[in-house]
């Protein structure tokens, strides 16, 4: 069973399994929008935020950190009685398990990339978030291989419109390149009638001289 909330935004969902045997299946088969959240330190609920495609970890805001981080607090048995505990999050891509771990158990891949925030006990954003709470027995196998093939089909769709773009970018470069020749083309044209016309202009200059030169013959009589 896993128990699914919206968010007071009302735009994600937030979702948790029922105990660890639950949550190692959440472990495995999560989508690579999912962010994970959990108490530091001591046991508590596994916490998951799915966001929406293409969104980073720093573009969760203030209120939905904070939805998040109240339900898991309220969700770890030594957690809840305590005034503020510590709340790690992390993308659920950098989460590690391996076979020596116990069931719920987790490392990081990366530590560096797992944040912590500190969080105050908060009722009212738990009591709003329940007042959302769904169960639901999901094929979580089934939604992650649906998931994979999505992501299949946008990176094909995307290297499709890289293709096509890349295409177009060399048409205009020869259309770019062929306008520059027939311009080189055009100037070395216009430089040949112009020297052709001075050519001409020089040779009807001198026919004018050689007329003039005749007409002006004086004979003299002796």
């Amino acid at each position: 069973m896993v128990f699914y909330f919206t968010s007071r935004c009302g735009q994600y969902t937030i979702y948790m399994g029922k105990d660890k045997y639950e949550n190692e299946d959440l472990i495995k088969y999560g989508h690579p929008e999912d962010v994970w959240f959990h108490v530091d330190d001591l046991s508590s609920a596994h916490v998951y935020l799915r966001q929406k495609k293409g969104e980073k970890l720093e573009d969760i805001t203030d209120e939905l950190l904070l939805d998040c981080s109240s339900l898991v607090k309220a969700n770890s048995i030594a957690g809840c009685k305590k005034a503020s505990v510590y709340v790690v999050y992390t993308r659920w891509k950098n989460l590690k398990k391996t076979s020596s771990m116990v069931d719920g158990q987790v490392s990081f891949h990366r530590p560096q990339n797992v944040k912590r925030m500190e969080v105050e006990k908060n009722k009212t954003i738990v009591n709003e978030l329940n007042r959302t709470k769904k169960e639901e027995y999901p094929d979580l196998f089934q939604q992650q291989q649906d998931r994979e093939r999505e992501l299949i089909e946008e990176k094909k769709a995307f290297r499709k419109l890289q293709l096509a773009q890349e295409r177009e970018k060399e048409k205009q470069r020869k259309l770019r390149a062929l306008g520059t020749k027939e311009e080189e083309e055009k100037r070395k044209q216009d430089i040949l009638d112009t020297i052709e016309k001075t050519k001409q202009m020089n040779l009807e200059l001198s026919d004018e001289e050689d007329s003039s030169s005749e007409g002006s013959d004086v004979s003299l009589g002796f």
